[in-house]
């Protein structure tokens, strides 16, 4: 079996973003992209121009949408533990798995976003630890008056 046709039956196997997008939109419309996916380029003024420009710039937004297209859209199964990890675009769909009517998404029921633990890194991590105080630290104490032992 050669590595084309392992991908043919991928429902975006050829798909423009373009084209995934016209779908999306005139079938659920840009409230519940919005809503659903989370992606501010469907809430803020959204137009088809700018949402395929952004998704073109942006890696981790195109796999959401594409993920919406496959799981929602197309209702395929969701994908098992040893392909989660790929791309969509990448991923092999079993040739008994085809696709489904669209999921039906009411505006206003979509499922709260799940917490998500923050690394920290950046300008913090790079702060230098604070000073320990040594054992000869810890027997002087400072004079009251800072003063007192001063030159006149």
């Amino acid at each position: 079996m050669s590595e084309q046709s392992i991908y043919e039956n991928n429902p975006l196997h050829g798909l423009k973003l373009e084209t995934l997008l016209a779908e999306l939109i005139s079938h659920y419309g840009w409230e519940i992209l919005a809503e659903y996916t989370r992606i501010n380029c469907f809430k803020n003024n959204p137009s088809m121009e700018s949402s395929v420009k952004f998704f073109k710039k942006t890696e981790w937004a195109r796999e959401k949408i594409e993920r919406f297209y496959l799981y929602e859209f197309k209702n395929l199964p969701k994908a098992p533990d040893d392909q989660f990890e790929i791309p969509p675009r990448d991923r092999i769909i079993p040739a008994h798995q085809k696709p489904r009517a669209p999921k039906v998404l009411i505006a206003g029921q979509a499922p709260a976003p799940r917490p998500v633990h923050k690394v920290k890194s950046g300008y913090n991590d790079k702060k230098k630890p604070h000073k320990q105080r040594t054992n000869m630290d810890k027997g002087h104490t400072p004079p009251k008056n800072p003063w007192e032992n001063s030159p006149q």
